[in-house]
């Protein structure tokens, strides 16, 4: 299997972690989270040329929390119905958790 070459995101995505000792394969769900969270488009592609939107996919689908729009375009991204996402399902079965 050949090594792929880590993608580079800006640092300001991963503002409250220590960026250079980041494992991008360890933390992988993390990462993926992060970056359709906090990153642009070039981020987003850069995130599924490293990781395969198979992996992406199901780090997104689940996630224990995502922003709202977060999860609106990762819907969109990986082309599933928001219905499918976990923190959705979380959601619904607590809306007073989440008073937005």
């Amino acid at each position: 299997m050949e090594k792929k070459e880590k993608p580079v995101f800006e640092k300001r995505i991963f503002w409250d972690v220590d960026f250079e000792k980041l494992d991008y394969d360890a933390k992988a769900n993390f990462v993926i989270e992060r970056v359709f969270e906090r990153g642009d488009v070039q981020d987003i592609r850069n995130c599924r040329r490293y990781y395969g939107d198979e992996k992406i996919s199901k780090a997104l689908l689940n996630a224990k929390f995502l922003p709202e729009m977060t999860m609106y375009l990762a819907a969109a991204v990986i082309d599933k119905p928001i219905t499918e996402f976990r923190c959705y399902k979380l959601r619904q079965s607590n809306p007073e958790l989440f008073p937005y």
